[in-house]
């Protein structure tokens, strides 16, 4: 089984100072990565923000949870994340999504385009993007992008490229990611476009089973090498978990006890979440956990606990 990791995501701090002492105190706590989402709400740009978060820190990795595709071209996107792996001294990792808020594109103007070809455009960025890494030059005609000798430079210090991490909740994005990414992330389906009841529905534990199948189908002899990662939704680290999960199951439409067990729901004292952890990594293979910022003080002796184990 892969060894435990665990990130923060964070949105933003007051200024740069202020971003600057969080990135390392998520790095004194004993986090591995920081994670940066990519929406058009309150938040700092997730590229600026991954740069700065890089600089005030030694060896914590700054990523994206996720970068949406449809936000920026392929051959801007590799340069950009090229140039920050290689100033980092490849601490970088790649997070790609399709897109799926659907007020993010109705705030910008881009066009929502059904989500069969948001995640064929993903693919052939991810393809151009990889080409440009390993290779230094991309030719590529696809539906989406056509590229005519580009060239990739800088190269990432990563070789062949940047960890790559795409998640989802649906068979193609989670097979696209099972053949092409390093860390798969195990999400509910954001098919509504918002999150929403029809979401909480799909974070029930049967479902995040079938979604590793999916995985291990598509991924076939490298499943043995994917990290597997979970973000998490509800993390309270109290001595009265039933108290807790009676409070957060309504929001799932479940009952406490299948609250308790749905993976992007942390509850319970550190000993109770260790033990859950590592039953969720045997069943799952979930050894790569982010939590929000809101929880990471309190979530931190977890992470002491099992962080490299």
């Amino acid at each position: 089984m892969a060894r435990f990791r665990f990130a923060v995501q964070l949105t933003g701090a007051a200024d740069g100072r202020a971003w600057r002492e969080l990135a390392r105190r998520v790095e004194g706590l004993g986090y591995s990565t920081l994670y940066v989402p990519d929406h058009f709400g309150d938040q700092w740009d997730p590229v600026v923000a991954m740069c700065v978060a890089a600089e005030a820190t030694s060896h914590l990795r700054v990523g994206s949870l996720v970068f949406d595709n449809d936000f920026r071209h392929p051959l801007v996107l590799a340069k950009q994340v090229a140039t920050l792996d290689l100033a980092s001294e490849g601490r970088v990792e790649f997070g790609l999504g399709a897109g799926w808020l659907r007020s993010d594109y109705q705030a910008s103007g881009i066009s929502y385009d059904p989500a069969g070809v948001r995640v064929e455009r993903m693919a052939e960025a991810l393809a151009v993007m990889k080409a440009l890494w390993s290779e230094g030059r991309a030719s590529f005609s696809g539906r989406h992008y056509r590229l005519e000798g580009a060239t990739g430079a800088p190269l990432p210090r990563s070789r062949p490229h940047p960890t790559i991490v795409i998640g989802g909740g649906s068979p193609k994005v989670l097979s696209i990611a099972a053949r092409e990414a390093d860390v798969v992330g195990v999400n509910p389906s954001l098919a509504a476009g918002e999150v929403n009841a029809q979401v909480a529905a799909s974070a029930r534990a049967e479902r995040f089973r079938e979604r590793v199948a999916w995985v291990r189908q598509a991924a076939g002899e490298r499943f043995g090498s994917l990290e597997l990662q979970c973000l998490t939704f509800a993390v309270q680290v109290v001595p009265d978990a039933r108290r807790v999960l009676g409070a957060i199951a309504p929001r799932f439409g479940a009952s406490p006890d299948d609250a308790a067990e749905m993976p992007i729901v942390l509850v319970g004292s550190e000993e109770e979440i260790a033990e859950r952890l590592q039953q969720r990594r045997e069943e799952y293979g979930f050894s790569y956990w982010v939590v929000h910022e809101a929880e990471m003080e309190a979530f931190a002796p977890v992470v002491a606990r099992l962080a490299g184990t």
